[in-house]
Order: structure tokens, then sequence, then C-alpha cells
């Protein structure tokens, strides 16, 4: 069962001026990101009690085809300009955002769930074609 995240006491501003690791588009970039995963793996749950949990393997992938999806051949610069540059980066701007009462997360739920996910060159790099491109 997720804990229930409590209410925040800081905004995603000061979080991330708090932790000095990243820009706070990285952290709004996140939360656009999950709820993109969660709508395309979960769909449009009606029920309130319905989980719309997701691993941290499944939210890494979604985020890289968020990012794809929104700056394409661009999405490895701007995501290097938010100092995001592996998939443990997502892991650390969640588990920042659920220390802080943001997001929830399971019993089950750790950060080493980012871990090496998928190699940024590759997810990244310039052998990525925009679907319909030869």
């Amino acid at each position: 069962m997720p804990e229930i995240p409590s209410k925040p006491e800081k905004t995603v501003e000061e979080i991330a001026e708090e932790a000095g690791l990243y820009t706070v588009d990285a952290y709004h970039f996140v939360g656009a990101g999950l709820s993109y995963t969660v709508q395309k793996l979960k769909g449009d749950i009606k029920d309130p009690d319905a989980s719309r949990h997701i691993t941290g393997q499944e939210l890494s992938e979604g985020l890289r085809e968020f990012a794809l999806m929104q700056w394409g051949m661009l999405a490895r610069t701007v995501l290097s300009r938010w100092n995001v540059h592996r998939t443990e980066d997502f892991g650390r701007i969640v588990f920042l955002l659920v220390e802080n009462g943001w997001l929830s997360k399971t019993e089950q739920d750790n950060e080493a769930d980012f871990k090496h996910v998928f190699d940024f060159d590759a997810a990244f790099g310039p052998d990525y074609r925009i679907e319909g491109k030869p």
C-alpha cells in the first residue's frame, strides 16, 4: 500500500534550492513525466482507490520517452543543463519529492530502483531517430 504523502511544507523551488543538485525545471519535468507515464501505463483511472503506482524502472523509461517527445534529439542537452545525466538522477529527484511530501512511495520502493535503468548515451545518442524517418 502506498504511503500517503504528507502535505508539502516546502515548495518545489525551495526543495531544488536546498538540495542544490538539479534545477527546478528538472523537478517539474519529473512531475510532468510521472503524470505522462502513469497515464500511459494505467490509463484513465476512475476509481479513486485504484493503484496508480509505477516502479522506478517504469518511471525512468517513461521519462526517457517523455523527454524524447518533448525535445527530440535535444533531450540529452536539455537534461544535461539541468544536471540530469543518468537514471539515478531521476531517482534522486523522485525521492527528494517523496521526502518533502510531494509524492508517495510503497515500502518496496527505493532509490536503487532507478540505478542503471538505461544508459543516457545510448538512449539519447546520435542513433536516435524520430519515428517515420529513415
